[in-house]
């Protein structure tokens, strides 16, 4: 879990939607380590879904964390706190006329797949599931605004090949996999915001990284598609690129990953039973074997 660079600046950033398991805590120490040597941890609230976050997951990452003797510098960042940047980031985007409205819903899109000449599975599918497929895309600029006037709920995205032919080929570096080239056109034309969530996940912690001098961000294999948008994002927006580590994921038994729906591997829970710090790291290993 050791760092290349001893002087990273790293981060957690956890969504407080349900308690911390093993594989958050996973994840946190693995931050931790490359922030050793002088290096900085930062805690980052990633609270932007206010229908999901609550405050008393929020307070449980807080006292998760320090029961497993990991310290932060402060303040924290709440997302929740600076959708105004956001919007900021959004607007230089849109003046770069990469954005556009999109009024569809995930059933209509499912049925434009469907009733398209290409059979369903001639579609590509990314990361997310079916990419969609430019509905709204076409849409004359009165037609947008009329209906956005007349209050029918859109979502705002990304023309994602335009975006890519201002950009050129990119890269980025992840410790782990060495140099990569960046392919976000496996997103198509991916979602920044919607009205309910005023920001999406991958605008929104490109930004922060940035913002927050971020050199070294280390997150689960399963972010390793996001990493190609964000770096997309950097390039959009005049970001610096961090470096990258991907870790591996602690699989259970019945080869599953963690979630928040697991409690049984909540830190709370194991808390609870009497488990110790030095417990948890040791199931580190035990849990890792499932997934080999």
């Amino acid at each position: 879990m050791k760092s290349i660079n001893p002087a990273h600046t790293t981060r957690f950033a956890p969504s407080p939607t349900g308690y911390l398991h093993i594989g958050h805590a996973f994840s946190a120490m693995d931050a931790a380590s490359a922030a050793t040597d002088q290096g900085r941890l930062l805690l980052r609230i990633e609270d932007t879904d206010k229908g999901r976050c609550k405050a008393v997951f929020e307070d449980a990452i807080y006292e998760d964390l320090a029961w497993l003797g990991l310290g932060w510098e402060l303040p924290v960042r709440r997302q929740s706190e600076h959708f105004d940047d956001y919007q900021s980031a959004l607007k230089d985007l849109d003046r770069l006329g990469l954005l556009y409205p999109c009024f569809c819903t995930r059933a209509q899109i499912l049925r434009e797949i469907e009733n398209s000449a290409l059979a369903p599975h001639q579609h590509m599918n990314g990361p997310n599931g079916p990419v969609y497929p430019g509905t709204c895309r076409q849409l004359a600029k009165a037609e947008q605004k009329r209906r956005i006037r007349n209050g029918e709920p859109n979502a705002i995205r990304l023309r994602t090949d335009v975006a890519l032919k201002g950009t050129g080929a990119l890269t980025w570096t992840d410790e782990l996999r060495g140099e990569v080239n960046a392919t976000p056109e496996i997103f198509g034309d991916v979602i920044l915001a919607r009205k309910d969530t005023l920001v999406s996940y991958h605008l929104a912690c490109t930004w922060d990284d940035a913002l927050q001098g971020v050199t070294l961000v280390t997150r689960g294999e399963d972010l390793f598609p996001s990493t190609h948008l964000h770096r997309l994002l950097q390039a959009l927006l005049n970001l610096p690129t961090p470096s990258y580590r991907h870790h591996s994921l602690l699989i259970g038994k019945d080869g599953k990953k963690f979630s928040k729906r697991n409690q049984s591997f909540t830190l709370r829970c194991l808390r609870s039973l009497g488990w110790t710090k030095q417990q948890v790291i040791s199931e580190f290993d035990h849990l890792k074997a499932w997934h080999l």
